[in-house]
């Protein structure tokens, strides 16, 4: 008995270590999931936001006359203004063209004058010395384009050069028709239709003249629109085609923003609202925009719903909006800034 009775208070002060170690640890516990709460109650949300970027409108800076660049006026950056002139293209071949089409001109000129004075001995064998000049320019031209056509059958030449002999061929047959025309007007005598027929070939001689100058025109390349010069492509020397892009220009008045949102976002994305953006380029600066483009991406764009119930797939949009007054420094690339 006495054994039993010396066990009992350390049996009981065990119990009430082990009850004050378990009510410590559940005020522990219970402290840890209040502060836990209250952190979370407490912790700020993620902003949710939208990046987008600064659009601009370009123009292409292209010609009809094929050449080789001559001179740049302006450098990639530089600010223009419409009708300053940007780059020279040089082409010995069109001017060439030109110099024939003015002596025929000049020639059927001469012709209309002289038809009226009846036909001389020596007016005759003129017109019959043109005619041969001619018929011997044609001659030659006809060789050169076989000669170019084979080479470009061959893969040789290029399309342009077998072209360029080409329209040189065609442009000395003309010449040879008329100065036999003109031949046998000699011949034959100035009459009403013979002097119809001079007005004729010098209207049609002046259009020629006219034709080859309005592609000459070309030589020289204006700015269509204010603007900055964004990208030149050739460099001085280099051979440029009919069509071929120079140089891009950024018009100054055009710039407006892009951005793409779910379609759960239209609710708050209507056509005329008013958004504000921030653009970090600019130091972080907010600008006032106006939506007014709002369209379907298409089935491409579409976000797909990762659960087969509960959820459902949502099309991607694409909003547009104009700043609502002029922002100096805001460029085509800048990224912006939109928040929920």
């Amino acid at each position: 008995m006495a054994t039993d009775s010396n066990n009992t208070p350390s049996l009981r002060q065990e119990e009430k270590a082990d009850r004050s170690l378990i009510v410590t640890m559940a005020i522990v516990t219970m402290v840890v999931a209040v502060v836990a709460i209250i952190g979370f109650c407490l912790m700020d949300k993620p902003e949710e936001f939208i990046e987008g970027q600064v659009e601009g409108t370009n123009i292409r800076i292209s010609g009809k006359l094929p050449g080789r660049v001559a001179e740049f006026y302006v450098e990639e950056g530089d600010a223009v203004h419409a009708g300053d002139t940007l780059v020279r293209i040089h082409s010995s071949v069109v001017e060439a063209q030109l110099m024939q089409a003015e002596a025929m001109q000049e020639v059927a000129r001469s012709q209309d004058r002289k038809v009226d004075r009846g036909t001389r001995v020596q007016i005759v064998q003129g017109a019959y010395d043109l005619w041969q000049q001619a018929k011997a320019a044609a001659t030659i031209t006809k060789k050169t384009y076989d000669r170019m056509e084979r080479l470009y059958a061959e893969g040789v030449m290029t399309e342009q050069k077998r072209d360029e002999a080409k329209a040189a061929y065609d442009a000395a047959v003309a010449a040879e028709n008329a100065a036999r025309s003109q031949y046998d007007l000699a011949k034959s005598g100035a009459q009403k239709e013979d002097r119809q027929s001079a007005a004729a070939m010098v209207q049609a001689a002046t259009g020629g003249v006219e034709q080859v100058q309005a592609v000459l025109a070309d030589a020289y390349l204006t700015a269509p629109a204010d603007g900055t010069i964004d990208q030149i492509y050739p460099e001085t020397g280099e051979l440029v085609g009919t069509g071929t892009p120079i140089m891009n220009l950024l018009k100054a008045d055009k710039r407006w923003i892009t951005f793409n949102v779910r379609e759960e976002m239209l609710n708050d994305l209507r056509m005329g609202d008013k958004i504000k953006v921030m653009v970090p380029a600019l130091g972080k600066k907010e600008i006032e925009t106006e939506i007014y483009y709002i369209r379907d991406m298409g089935s491409y764009a579409t976000w797909r719903a990762t659960k087969t119930t509960g959820s459902w797939d949502s099309r991607t949009f694409e909003i547009k909006a104009r700043p609502t007054e002029e922002v100096d420094g805001l460029r085509p690339g800048m990224s912006i800034i939109y928040n929920k």
